[in-house]
């Protein structure tokens, strides 16, 4: 059956990727973007998850447009990498307002059709860095941490009304992100994954449309690593 999918942050990198692997399973699949052209083949709807106001009428479209969100993956983020004595509290409440409030936003908006339905699949996209730490990146992995928490109090929530909530933690992907880092830099990076090498943005969205399978029905509040090893133990 086609399901109605949002993806948030969904016009590039992991978060386009999964739309895509959604997509061509069949489902119907709406996108939320910040700036920039959106990909074709999708419903995308341009909003700032930060705002919610912004989140309530991205809703409304795609409830008009596809129906009710049926799978959600929250995967828009930011980052604003500083040591923490130059760090500024712009740094830090920016990024935890993206990552982590905004993260509350979607999920709270989600959950009243998925309730009214009494069913659902949440997948929440964290990060390595939010279970290791990383220098420079004190205020991305507390938010990033910090869906962890959220994520397996909303699985004990919301378990009574078939609603799966779950996290997709991924090392280090091979996106326009990383891509800006040295020669150098990557080969440290790697250099710390068993596996030796980056993900593909396709690695990432093949566990997460596993999770927001049927195959997956009776996994929920669990934290996966996308990896290639390096948190490990985490």
């Amino acid at each position: 059956m086609s399901r109605s999918v949002l993806v948030t942050g969904g016009n590039r990198g992991i978060g386009l990727a999964i739309a895509r692997a959604f997509a061509d399973a069949g489902d119907k699949v709406a996108i939320t973007y910040r700036s920039g052209e959106p990909p074709a083949g999708f419903l995308a709807v341009k909003c700032d998850i930060t705002d919610p106001e912004q989140v309530e009428q991205a809703y409304k479209e795609i409830e008009e447009k596809q129906g009710a969100v049926e799978v959600l993956v929250a995967n828009a983020g930011v980052t604003r990498d500083q040591l923490l004595l130059r760090m500024s509290e712009e740094d830090f409440t920016s990024v935890v307002d993206t990552n982590l409030t905004g993260t509350f936003r979607v999920v709270k908006r989600a959950s009243k059709g998925m309730l009214r339905a009494r069913k659902g699949r949440v997948v929440l996209i964290s990060s390595v860095v939010g279970l290791m730490g990383s220098p420079g990146q004190a205020n991305y992995a507390a938010s990033k941490a910090g869906l962890v928490g959220f994520a397996r109090s909303l699985a004990r929530e919301l378990g009574s009304r078939n609603i799966t909530v779950n996290v997709v933690a991924p090392g280090f992907v091979d996106t326009d992100m990383t891509r800006v880092l040295t020669d150098e830099q990557r080969a440290g990076i790697v250099g710390n994954v068993p596996l030796g090498r980056y993900a593909q943005p396709e690695e990432i969205a093949a566990s997460v449309r596993f999770l927001a399978s049927e195959d997956a029905a009776y996994i929920t509040g669990a934290v996966i690593p996308v990896d290639g090893g390096m948190g490990m133990g985490h």
